[in-house]
């Protein structure tokens, strides 16, 4: 058997998820050289996974640090033993912090926070002093997603850099971006022309801010697909991306990975079938009603196979919460036919079950508790 080929784990009942455990560690190492081969930090995002297991291959495989979306899911990632964890979310209530705060305290860890307003800064300004400690914090630069942050050119940033200089509570650690709207382009070429724009914004942010007093801003970018696409990092240290782990339909859309390099799927049966389609277990409950990342679009809801045919891929088309539309094609499939399906974003798929099943070519099969399930507090 080829070694990034599937398998059925037939003790397991479904609607479950499946990882394919060589696939994984080829996309691991695929983020870990791109950030080695520029010289630049990998802080991965676990928002895609919450699974303290597969953070830890990722820091086998060189990551340092890693990026979580709200504190109370990295407060999971700090209590069990990661040293350095940047809370990705602009917080604007101080109680939400000052728990995180005490947990970094008590297993030594650093935490950072962004901010992209006066009132998220002095959030973490009052979070800090109720700890009583300083907290690293940056500033979120809007890139194009429009959707959090402050633009490179706003004169929003003299007013934040002004909070910063004066604070004793708050240290000044850099700059992060996040081009999501990337998702909406096709191909390479168009998501590296966004990828050179967020550069292009992210530098002219940092030489105001040195015009500003803040000199020096680390400059830290974030999305699978500008990683993938980019075409240099210079003036950038440090890369966010998440989904590159497992990868999926709308990766494949953009053209930066194939069918072969996505490493989760969801297990389904078939439970029922008509002229039109067969119904299968796994409906939005268990694949989403997600179309892509930031509601980028792609067609139906998932690709389904059998195991044995994975080459014959029939779309998912329709869902209810328990059931799965799968367009037959005239096939003969019959009732109780397990499938393997490729969801269209894999990141909210993960978030909808408690625990991972992974299949190991190399070795036994294992289940990993989605740690972080949940905490989006």
């Amino acid at each position: 058997m080829n070694s990034m080929d599937w398998a059925d784990l037939p003790d397991l009942k479904t609607p479950y998820v499946l990882v394919q455990k060589e696939r994984l560690l080829r996309n691991i190492r695929r983020g870990a050289a791109i950030a080695t081969e520029a010289g630049i930090r990998l802080r991965p995002h676990v928002k895609t996974h919450k699974s303290i297991e597969l953070a830890a291959l990722q820091h086998e495989h060189g990551a340092e640090g890693l990026t979580a979306s709200k504190p109370s899911e990295a407060e999971i990632f700090v209590r069990a033993g990661f040293k350095d964890v940047l809370v990705a979310y602009p917080v604007i209530d101080p109680e939400r912090i000052i728990p995180l705060l005490r947990a970094a305290d008590c297993n030594r860890a650093s935490v950072t926070f962004i901010a992209d307003s006066r009132e998220g800064l002095t959030a973490v300004e009052k979070a800090a002093q109720a700890a009583g400690r300083s907290v690293p914090v940056r500033i979120k630069i809007d890139v194009g997603l429009h959707r959090c942050g402050i633009a490179a050119e706003s004169p929003a940033l003299e007013g934040l850099a002004e909070i910063l200089k004066r604070s004793s509570a708050l240290i000044f650690d850099g700059l992060v971006s996040h081009a999501g709207h990337a998702y909406g382009r096709t191909g390479r070429d168009q998501i590296g022309e966004v990828a050179a724009e967020e550069r292009r914004l992210m530098l002219l942010a940092r030489e105001r801010l040195t015009g500003l007093g803040l000199p020096d801003a680390k400059i830290s970018v974030g999305s699978t697909p500008t990683v993938f696409s980019s075409e240099t990092f210079a003036g950038i240290d440090e890369i966010r991306p998440g989904n590159y782990v497992f990868l999926d339909l709308t990766a494949v859309r953009l053209g930066i990975a194939t069918h072969d390099d996505i490493a989760l799927a969801v297990v389904a049966t078939i439970v029922s079938a008509n002229e039109d389609y067969y119904i299968v277990d796994a409906g939005s409950k268990a694949l989403t009603s997600d179309l892509g990342a930031h509601s980028s679009g792609g067609a139906g809801f998932g690709l389904a196979s059998t195991f044995d045919d994975r080459a014959s891929r029939l779309p998912v088309v329709r869902l209810s919460e328990e059931h799965g539309f799968v367009e037959r094609r005239g096939g003969t499939l019959p009732v109780g036919t397990r499938m393997l399906i490729y969801p269209n974003h894999a990141c909210p798929v993960v978030n909808l079950f408690n625990r991972l099943a992974v299949y190991d070519p190399e070795g036994e099969p294992s289940l990993w508790s989605v740690d972080a399930r949940g905490r989006s507090v």
